[in-house]
């Protein structure tokens, strides 16, 4: 089921229980003060919290330097079980709009021989609402630059001389920590529109008894997955649950390497006039931080929350596609 077409229903969900673990005696948090920003304040903060140069003027990998040896390790030592939980919602082979199907092929068939074969073709486009992918930080520009100040010039039809995915041919292997906000709302998804503020991501940390460190990974549950199950299809641009742009300082203050949700990140509408997505672009061009899109959270949601645990070992393998603006991605959570 894709689910960007139909005006979304404001209808009142079912509660679940909070967190069993929640530090703060199963309360619910205080609602967070929603504050007003402006175009002007988040063209401050492309100044304010940008990494250009942190890691030197022709750095490449952004926020991606956080995660040292040393980090990796310690996600390595949260291994206990060897259990692994897929964060990749299925390939989506039917075309929806703006978002075209994934295409599959089949090229050979298996003949009527002792010894025989099959194979096949994909073809995806996968820079959307549906396909679960990784954007490279050549993915997005402001006023002609993108990540590190690189012209935007250097994405031609070749495909991109700085910044593309095989800078991330390596892998990320670092500790992740999710963000649960329907369990620590007490809800089965979030509403259309519901905005995600700095204070719901310390209560978050506060529930789940873990503080996000430099170099982690961070991933929203919206219930994005749970939410189209129940009321279908809707415009994704008109009516989706995501971090609002206030939570960017947030971002940057945690040190925070990759981030990454069960739709798009932003809340939508963004709120801010006249910047449609301003958590995209800011994490993208001003942190250098790689981003992880229509992920499906909904098994691991029930992995931590059978656990007591809302941090494992994050893995991603990106397609090494030199020039590539992304990858499609299958990430696993390890615990």
């Amino acid at each position: 089921m894709i689910h960007r077409t139909r005006a979304s229903l404001t209808v009142v969900v079912a509660s679940l229980p909070l967190f069993a673990v929640t530090p703060c005696g199963g309360e619910k948090p205080d609602l967070a003060v929603k504050s007003k920003l402006t175009k002007t304040d988040v063209e401050a903060m492309m100044k304010s919290l940008s990494n250009w140069g942190r890691w030197g003027d022709d750095d490449e990998l952004g926020a991606l330097n956080l995660i040292t040896p040393e980090k990796r390790k310690q996600a390595a030592r949260l291994v206990t079980e060897g259990v692994t939980v897929s964060l990749a919602h299925d390939v989506v082979k039917i075309e929806t709009a703006g978002s075209p199907a994934f295409g599959h092929k089949m090229t050979a068939l298996p003949q009527e021989a002792e010894i025989t074969s099959s194979a096949d073709e994909y073809r995806v486009a996968y820079h959307g609402f549906t396909q679960t992918h990784m954007d490279a930080l050549c993915h997005l520009f402001y006023k002609g630059r993108m990540y590190n100040g690189f012209s935007q010039k250097e994405v031609t039809e070749r495909g991109a001389a700085k910044l593309s995915i095989v800078n991330v041919k390596p892998g990320i292997f670092t500790r992740c920590v999710l963000m649960d906000l329907p369990k620590l709302l007490g809800v089965r998804f979030l509403a259309g529109g519901h905005a995600i503020y700095p204070a719901d991501l310390d209560a978050c940390e506060k529930a789940a008894g873990v503080k996000v460190e430099s170099g982690d990974a961070v991933l929203i549950r919206t219930g994005r997955w749970t939410r189209a199950d129940v009321e279908g299809d809707w415009e994704i641009m008109k009516s989706s649950a995501g971090l609002h742009a206030s939570c960017l300082r947030w971002l940057k203050q945690r040190d925070v390497a990759v981030v990454g949700s069960d739709l798009a990140l932003d809340v939508l509408p963004s709120g801010v006039e006249g910047f449609e997505m301003p958590v995209h672009w800011v994490v993208v061009v001003a942190m250098g931080m790689p981003i992880l899109d229509n992920l499906d959270l909904e098994a691991v949601s029930k992995a931590a929350e059978a656990r007591k645990r809302w941090s494992f070992l994050l893995t991603v393998a990106p397609l090494a596609v030199e020039g590539g603006t992304g990858s499609p991605v299958n990430p696993l959570a390890i615990f």
